[in-house]
């Protein structure tokens, strides 16, 4: 018998309004609880899921079965469409993790992490296998592939949640800390070596016998994926984020580019008959190494995966767990035996790992553990793989959610107990203090930088000349960036205009460079067009100054500078001799955050061990302060603050290795000392912080830098809007 067709249409109608009531209600109740949960010192994971459990078959599902009718899928369409969902939600949370795992840090922990991540590893997943196979054959959803649900189950106890043990060691002021980013480091082997295994038992699935072949073919298409993956994928999308940061100029364009990719690479690993969600986790961790993503797109996808999929994911996988069942012996007793193993498998397992093998004291190895001790989100990730895989019955799915939320509630309390015995040494108090001087340095928040420049006669063409390229080549050393070489041109010049950009981009060799020639009227607007392309830095050359002219500089680089989207350097060279070199740079400072931006250049150009920073701070002396300071304690009081801002200055560059010199003058007009300074103790470079002024159509950067710039007879860097 055919069915209408307005019986399937009006049947696929309520399919889609359930889902659209269910997403509605799931992400609504999840917020909220979520925020309750945060607001009792938890995270947020843990409430999200326990408003699905609220709203699922253990609590109002079963008082009133409306709701359950409502907000439980039930028909295979309704189950298919909120999969869909629960799997993007699934893809954004792993491709979280992989911008996360940071493989810089766990190459310089990978001692210690690698020790930690052995043990916590190895044990709980014997110990899950053990398990496992004492589980009776009623509680398995397919009886026939037990072997595979043995593996499965020992790989879904042998996870650690990174998300939630970052915001533990957050929430305790502890991730800069050495034993926070050990943990963390050992969090991502973990995860990263849990998921390549769960892809190969994945794999096994429906395959047959299980054989070593069978195993070895599962582990080699797992292997080779990610290495493909990271050898072609890396130069995929570096290639893909440079064409589109210089050729589309549309808003969210790399955060669109970063999802394209996910799914991309996740499809593939589908198309493989590996699980996307490895996928997204591969993408994760190469995106992750690329510095010039902008962070503002990152966020955004942070945004969008913790204000609406995650929350719908955790809630949706409270939904399927069933308490009721614990109110039944057998299962009850399961559970608690689950979660002590899970527990002290994890404990032990690491401990031993760090005490064995890295030798580390007791009451660290056993911090690790209780850190590590926490599943949350990864687990509740795998046990849901592992349902829609038809590997876990609902029992056994609810009591590995149910572990995950124990475990998770028992890593702060357990990590305040063992940390309060974890003596913090002196060398990692050293570099806790250097890190918070150097928190919210300019340098760390520059990768990408624009350096438009006029076409020359390549003959004429040395570093020593192009103080710019001087400037970013020692900038370059100490920072990862991407520098785009700009320039505009008439179509008969453009081929000296690329043998220019080609000669100028051979002197950089310690950073990527891009080259671009446009033709274009308006240099001005064309330059700004290209600086608004998610650019963190302009630097522009400003060797003539037009005469008879209001301006600072002249007309393209006063307007580029006030009209700049992004913070911009000034260069401005005089008297630059052939073996011109930075090596005496003079920083004048008055305490503000500007001249302190001026010091972190400055010590991000000082490279070599003889450069010198010297940081000058002139007090005031003028006639009019003197005859109202009778007793002198007015010019004390400004001396002491003088010395004080200078000297904050001088520890910053000592903590970078850099030989920093402090002087404090008293003169009239600052700007005159500063020039006789500068001309007395010869300097080869004077580096100014700025602001724009606001209110004019002009650029003006104050009487006194202006004075600097006119009487200078070294080169000055102006930095400006940082």
């Amino acid at each position: 018998m055919t069915i209408p067709i307005e019986i399937i249409h009006a049947a696929f109608n309520n399919d889609i309004l359930k889902l659209l009531i269910q997403i509605a209600v799931l992400l609504f109740t999840a917020r909220i609880f979520g925020e309750l949960s945060q607001k009792v010192g938890q995270p947020a994971v843990l409430g999200e899921i326990l408003a699905g459990i609220v709203l699922g078959p253990s609590l109002l599902g079963s008082l009133f079965p409306v709701i359950e009718n409502w907000i439980v899928p039930t028909t295979p369409v309704q189950i298919n469409l909120f999969e869909v969902i629960t799997l993007i939600g699934a893809i954004f949370l792993l491709l979280i993790t992989g911008l996360e795992t940071d493989l810089v840090l766990i190459k310089h922990h990978s001692k210690k992490a690698a020790a930690a991540a052995f043990g916590g590893l190895l044990i709980p997943f014997a110990a899950g296998y053990i398990f496992s196979k004492y589980i009776p054959d009623h509680f398995l959803a397919d009886s026939s592939q037990r072997i595979v649900f043995e593996l499965f189950f020992a790989t879904a106890i042998s996870v650690s949640s990174i998300p939630v043990i970052a915001k533990v060691l957050i929430d305790l002021k502890l991730i800069r800390r050495d034993i926070g980013q050990i943990t963390i480091a050992a969090g991502m082997i973990d995860d990263t070596t849990a998921w390549i295994v769960l892809s190969i038992v994945l794999g096994l699935i429906g395959g047959g016998a299980i054989t070593a072949s069978t195993i070895a073919y599962s582990f080699g298409k797992v292997i080779l994926f990610v290495i493909l993956s990271f050898y072609f994928g890396k130069l995929i999308i570096k290639y893909l984020i440079s064409f589109t940061l210089s050729k589309i100029s549309s808003r969210d364009k790399i955060l669109t580019l970063v999802i394209v990719f996910t799914f991309a690479v996740g499809a593939i690993a589908q198309a493989i008959h590996l699980e996307a969600v490895l996928g997204a986790f591969v993408a994760g961790m190469i995106i992750a190494q690329l510095p010039s993503i902008p962070k503002d797109s990152i966020e955004k996808i942070e945004g969008i995966t913790f204000g609406i999929f995650a929350p719908i994911f955790f809630a949706g996988a409270g939904l399927k767990v069933n308490v009721l069942y614990l109110f039944r012996t057998d299962l009850l007793l399961i559970g608690i035996c689950l979660i002590v193993v899970a527990v002290l498998s994890k404990i032990i397992g690491t401990y031993l790992g760090s005490r064995l093998l890295t030798k580390t004291d007791h009451w660290t190895a056993l911090s690790f553990g209780a850190g590590l001790n926490a599943r949350g989100a990864i687990q509740i990730i795998v046990a849901t793989i592992g349902l829609s895989f038809g590997i876990l019955s609902q029992e056994i799915y609810s009591l590995i959610i149910i572990t995950a939320v124990v475990t998770s509630l028992m890593a702060p309390v357990m990590l305040r107990w063992t940390l309060s015995h974890v003596k913090i040494e002196d060398e990692e108090l050293k570099r806790l203090q250097k890190e918070e001087l150097l928190r919210d340095n300019i340098l760390n928040r520059i990768h990408r930088v624009l350096l438009p420049v006029r076409t020359r006669d390549t003959s004429n063409v040395t570093l020593s000349k192009m103080i710019e390229a001087r400037i970013l080549e020692r900038i370059g050393r100490k920072t990862k960036i991407d520098v785009t070489l700009f320039t505009i041109s008439e179509e008969k010049d453009k081929t000296k205009s690329q043998q220019f950009l080609n000669t100028l981009a051979g002197f950089f060799n310690k950073f990527p460079v891009s080259k671009k020639i446009i033709e274009s009227k308006n240099r001005l607007e064309s330059i700004l067009e290209e600086v608004r392309k998610d650019y963190d830095l302009l630097l522009v050359g400003a060797t003539e100054k037009q005469k008879n002219s209001e301006m600072l500089f002249n007309s393209i680089v006063d307007n580029l500078v006030r009209l700049s989207p992004c913070p911009s350097i000034i260069v401005q060279s005089r008297n630059v001799d052939e073996d011109w070199r930075p090596s005496r740079i003079l920083v004048p400072t008055n305490g503000s955050v500007a001249s302190k931006r001026a010091a972190e250049v400055a010590f991000g150009i000082a490279y070599h061990d003889y450069d010198q920073v010297h940081i000058l701070n002139v007090v005031e002396s003028k006639d009019s302060f003197a005859s109202l300071d009778i007793e002198g304690s007015v010019t004390e009081r400004r001396l002491s603050f003088a010395y004080q801002i200078v000297n904050e200055l001088k520890k910053l560059g000592e903590s970078l290795n850099v030989n920093t010199f402090t002087e404090v003058e008293i003169g009239e007009d600052p700007d005159k000392v500063i020039l006789k300074m500068s001309r007395e103790k010869n300097f080869d470079l004077i580096i100014l912080g700025t602001d724009v002024r606001p209110g004019t159509d002009k650029l003006y950067l104050g009487p006194r830098v202006e004075r600097i710039l006119n009487n200078c007879t070294c080169p000055v860097l102006v930095i400006n809007g940082a």
